[in-house]
């Protein structure tokens, strides 16, 4: 049995619970379990399968719930997977603070009477890691919603099939709030999806609802792989195209949304060294701060209708599901590159579980406009960032890369990317009112790793 306590009462925490997206939510990110299917809520009779792992060896489990008392309890049993058995019943009780949630779980595992103790001691750390992730995360959930979700809103997001998009749709959800997303195949019926087609101009006012606010993030990928000519022209046209597109049609609508979050990024400001900067710096001369000047400006038309216009400048985004953190741990399984470079170029990083609650905090605070840094208020280095990899997995750090060897495989994009730094002030999100969830890096990695 695992207790925890929460900040609200059991109604609203059995509610946070029942809505689409709480399982994504509550997934510890070092287990990388995906979910496969989703069939109802929790409600009997409602199944859910997670394709997970046992080391590196992955397994599928399948959840059935059979009971649901509304504010009270639910439970769910194992219907396929590699128990014996598995039953998990989850009790909502109000206290004199808030509310306590009460888990029990009951499991056999296979074979279990000629099992080694090791074994089930594995199995019983894996759930208590799991359980004080679930306290940390719903914790820091319930109060943002508590601030930032009072009123349900209608929120249209594009680039949501991307790792962000992935985890900000599940956060937006468990807060009452109703998403759109606009796609570019033909849009699954009953899911609330959109066509349109950038390349081609292609959004028509008449399919969209009337919407609170809009999230767009929709582009192409930037720092996988060596530039060439029509790479470089496919990231300009994918953010400039698509973000005209959209604002010129919102400007449209007989009642536009009265707020629109566009992405950007802290390359906007180009390599500025040491230098720790704020909004107000002028944007810099190379392909990327090109790139995120024009992608800005494309939102005029928003702006022009009157349209509470914010340009999410957005640092390194940390988290094992994708972008930098897990290419870095996917090419260290001996060990980490000490530095790239001359280590000395500044990471303005920021965890993805900050970065998705300061995009909340954004769309509905009322006083923010213009340009936002999305990072956290203690930039690192190359070099800090790879030391404390190293500290928390217990892997060692090897040799350096000299710049040359980066410039050679990768041209362009390594002298902007991997090869240049920029540290930018968080003190305008802060003002606002937004408090971090993971302000310090090596708390940060330790909850993303689970080693904490």
């Amino acid at each position: 049995m695992y207790q925890s306590e929460y900040p609200c009462s059991a109604d609203d925490l059995y509610t946070y619970h029942s809505r689409e997206g709480a399982l994504q939510r509550l997934l510890p990110p070092w287990e990388k379990n995906t979910l496969i299917s989703k069939q109802g809520n929790i409600s009997p009779g409602s199944r859910v399968k997670l394709k997970m792992y046992a080391g590196p060896f992955p397994f599928y489990f399948q959840a059935l719930h059979i009971e649901d008392k509304p504010g009270i309890m639910f439970r769910d049993i194992q219907e396929k997977g590699p128990f014996s058995s598995w039953s998990h019943s989850h009790f909502f009780h109000n206290t004199e603070r808030g509310s306590l949630l009460e888990d029990r779980i009951e499991y056999t595992l296979p074979a279990h009477r000629f099992l080694p103790s090791f074994v089930k001691n594995h199995v019983e750390k894996k759930l208590t890691g799991s359980f004080r992730h679930r306290q940390r995360t719903l914790t820091a959930d319930i109060a943002l919603h508590q601030q930032c979700s009072q009123i349900p809103l209608k929120i249209l997001i594009t680039g949501a099939s991307g790792v962000l998009g992935k985890r900000l749709i599940p956060l937006l959800r468990t807060g009452g709030h109703t998403i759109y997303t606009l796609v570019r195949r033909r849009p699954y019926p009953n899911k609330n999806e959109i066509f349109w087609d950038p390349e081609t101009g292609f959004l028509s006012k008449n399919d969209l609802p009337e919407l609170d606010g809009v999230i767009h993030l929709a582009g192409e990928p930037i720092g996988l792989k060596r530039w060439t000519i029509e790479s470089k022209r496919r990231v300009f046209e994918s953010r400039v195209k698509g973000t005209k597109l959209l604002t010129h049609t919102l400007a449209t609508l007989s009642k536009p949304p009265k707020v629109l979050l566009s992405a950007s990024a802290v390359g906007y400001y180009g390599d500025c060294q040491d230098r720790n900067i704020d909004e107000t710096e002028p944007a810099g001369k190379d392909f990327i701060s090109t790139v995120c000047h024009q992608w800005e400006e494309a939102a005029q038309p928003a702006r022009q209708a009157g349209i509470r216009t914010v340009f999410l400048r957005m640092g390194v985004s940390m988290t094992p599901a994708g972008g930098a953190l897990k290419r870095i741990l996917s090419t260290s399984p001996l060990g980490f590159i000490r530095y790239f470079g001359s280590g000395n170029q500044y990471i303005s990083w920021i965890s993805d579980d900050d970065l998705i609650s300061a995009m909340l905090h954004v769309l509905t605070c009322s006083s923010l406009e213009g340009p936002v840094n999305m990072a956290a208020p203690e930039p690192v280095t190359n070099r800090e960032l790879m030391r404390v990899l190293a500290k928390i997995t217990g892997r060692p750090l090897l040799f350096p890369l000299p710049a040359r060897l980066f410039q050679s495989m990768y041209g362009q994009m390594a002298r902007e990317i991997i090869l240049s730094g920029c540290s930018v002030s968080s003190k305008k999100l802060q003002d606002s009112g937004f408090h971090f969830r993971h302000p310090n890096l090596e708390t940060t990695l330790r909850n993303l790793l689970g080693f904490i």
